[in-house]
């Protein structure tokens, strides 16, 4: 087995992508709980704010009716949802706090309503809280507030080059980037920690492509499968410590 890369995090975090989505209906409490109960130390979703401003977890941020129509869960009121669709502070309520959360912000008024939900809920949980847009410039005025912010982006698409894109999100207070796997190695991995950013990894499936990454020094990966990833983190770095709750 190759040297393992260090990581910037003590302990990497396994994010179970959209809960046990391969075992269980994706972004439901029930898919998170048994995420958790495969050991993951992470969970991950995407937010939406409905019309009454109550964050919500959901992949695509629409309500499908009859006859193929749509729409969008930001002309919603929170009543008129469908049952399946949780509440944050419903996961954060079911779940508790001991995992770091991974969110993907899909609008400009998602992210604060998220960190105003969770100060409510669990202030000591901001420290592990991970917002994501693939438009980090967007992520901008919710810095300050405690929570990590990530900008989810390709490879490709850092024309500017990943050192300079890394010297940019060290010098605005963007915490890491999170690239798909496939972008990324060990030399790639260095250099985001070079910059004292942390470097996430999203796709993974496989077994061995799992452990691969988690050796390249990678500090959160995202995957379906949560005991696959665990396995792959055990086999690799060793247990990991439990997230204790606040």
């Amino acid at each position: 087995m190759q040297q393992r890369l260090p990581s910037l995090l003590d302990d990497p975090i396994a994010f179970a992508h959209r809960g046990a989505r391969a075992y269980s209906p994706e972004n439901t409490i029930p898919a998170f709980e048994l995420a958790l109960k495969l050991g993951v130390n992470g969970l991950e979703s995407d937010v939406w704010v409905t019309s009454d401003g109550v964050p919500v977890l959901d992949h695509d941020g629409v309500v499908r009716r009859v006859l193929g129509r749509s729409t969008p869960i930001a002309q919603v009121p929170r009543a008129k949802l469908p049952r399946h669709i949780p509440e944050l502070a419903e996961l954060i309520d079911t779940c508790g706090t001991a995992y770091h959360l991974s969110l993907d912000v899909r609008d400009e008024v998602s992210g604060q309503r998220v960190i105003d939900v969770v100060r409510e809920a669990s202030p000591g949980m901001l420290p592990r809280l991970w917002l994501c847009s693939p438009r980090w410039q967007m992520l901008l005025p919710l810095r300050g507030q405690g929570a990590k912010l990530i900008d989810s982006t390709r490879l490709e698409k850092i024309k500017e080059g990943p050192e300079r894109r890394a010297a940019t999100l060290a010098a605005e207070g963007i915490d890491g980037v999170n690239l798909y796997h496939t972008d990324w190695n060990g030399g790639l991995v260095t250099l985001f920690h070079r910059f004292q950013r942390t470097a996430f990894a999203w796709g993974i499936q496989e077994p061995h492509l799992l452990q691969r990454t988690f050796l390249m020094g990678i500090d959160g990966l995202f995957s379906d499968y949560p005991d696959r990833a665990m396995d792959a983190y055990r086999a690799t770095l060793g247990a990991p410590r439990p997230v204790l709750p606040n």
